[in-house]
């Protein structure tokens, strides 16, 4: 459970040509973690190795830990009003034809991506630039349209599943476990049919309080789902003190306020017994699934426990995220930060995402969060990027 790195071309071994990409975002990912660039002047528009579309902020499903519609979701209350933002597809493809010669990977979240309309014919048109296109979904609308996916050559879809039908549904909305299932047969239906090995198929399960006692149960069920990777995400989380020092850095360094952080203030994290958590994983680890397990971040065993008790305590830290990857938002707005986008970059619709990236504000970011103790912000000590692009500390 220490490393993930290893299962890596257990993935890709059966197509080299979707290995390439992916190991040439690593590349610069790597690059950008060893040499990272401080140069205003430098253009780090050559660097970019990942960049996330959030196609929209509509969801079918109402996830009680989400940061946008669970518990304290930031979209709860507004996502009318946000959808009438959402950028039509020629201002994606523009922006796709600016980055596809770079050749970063792409990863297509949301809200729930298959409420974007357009969602097929754009990944259709990232494949046909050349692009690595990863989409991130809960899987309840996937079976629909599963025929398209593969003849569209997908790279991959990570679905989110929380545990077997009833913890999963209790956590997720009625019904939603067996629409994943549905989706993944008809996935694997139209694979055979149309003789392709894509897309590879993931399972991104979130720990929590609710469900971390089952998570066995989960690994088990999978063995019929016929999928390529199971990760086990630790989850996002955060507390008063940590929101408020955030907020006060933030208005500190770049006059501006936060709203995101709190949505990860659930208390979801609270009561985890780390040891309990620690032998249920390892378990899973020993045993053949039929497809790679990965924890994110993997932790020493008498550290898990810390994960979830300590926030304060940083597990990883000097994230790269801001010198190889970028966000662009349903509304045009680019950040580096995919769940935070409280510090705005610029917007695709008003200035050309080269410009921005090597822009005043970006540059500004780098700069503080390299000055700041362990190259981290205060409210990154649980963010997901950094537990999967950031440094890991010794002894974690």
């Amino acid at each position: 459970m220490k490393e993930n790195i290893s299962v890596v071309p257990l993935l890709f071994k059966n197509n080299l040509k979707l290995s390439a990409k992916m190991f040439y975002g690593f590349f610069k990912m790597g690059k950008a973690r060893f040499f990272p660039k401080h140069d205003y002047n430098y253009d780090h528009f050559k660097d970019l190795a990942l960049v996330y579309f959030k196609l929209t902020p509509a969801c079918n499903l109402r996830c009680v830990m989400c940061g946008q519609f669970g518990d304290k979701g930031v979209m709860k209350e507004c996502v009318g009003e946000e959808i009438k933002k959402v950028l039509p597809m020629e201002t994606w493809k523009k922006f796709i034809d600016e980055i596809a010669p770079q050749r970063p990977v792409t990863y297509i979240w949301g809200g729930e991506p298959f409420l974007y309309k357009d969602l097929i014919p754009l990944a259709r048109y990232m494949v046909e630039k050349g692009l690595f296109v990863s989409v991130n979904t809960n899987g309840t609308l996937m079976e629909k349209y599963a025929e398209e996916i593969v003849r569209d050559k997908w790279s991959t879809i990570f679905v989110s599943l929380d545990a077997f039908r009833d913890v999963n549904d209790e956590m997720r909305g009625a019904g939603s476990y067996d629409k994943v299932i549905e989706g993944f047969k008809a996935i694997n239906r139209e694979k055979k049919k149309q003789k392709s090995k894509i897309p590879l198929l993931g399972i991104v399960t979130v720990v929590t309080n609710k469900n971390y006692l089952y998570l066995d149960a989960l690994a088990e069920a999978s063995r019929e789902y016929d999928i390529d990777l199971h990760m086990f995400n630790l989850g996002t989380y955060t507390n008063d003190s940590i929101v408020a020092e955030q907020r006060r850095f933030m208005l500190e360094k770049f006059d501006t306020d936060i709203d995101c952080l709190e949505a990860y203030n659930t208390g979801y994290n609270l009561g985890i017994d780390g040891k309990k958590l620690h032998d249920i994983l390892q378990n899973i680890h020993k045993k053949d699934y039929g497809h790679p397990m990965i924890t994110v971040p993997a932790l020493n065993p008498e550290k898990i426990h810390t994960y979830y008790a300590d926030l304060q305590t940083p597990v990883r830290n000097h994230c790269i995220v801001p010198w190889c990857q970028a966000n662009v938002n349903y509304n045009g707005d680019v950040h580096f930060c995919a769940d935070y986008p409280d510090y705005i970059l610029g917007n695709i619709t008003q200035k050309p995402f080269r410009e921005i990236l090597n822009g005043d504000r970006a540059n500004r970011f780098r700069k503080t969060i390299h000055q700041c103790d362990g190259g981290l912000f205060p409210g990154c000590l649980r963010c997901y990027q950094n537990m999967l692009f950031g440094n890991k500390i010794k002894g974690y």
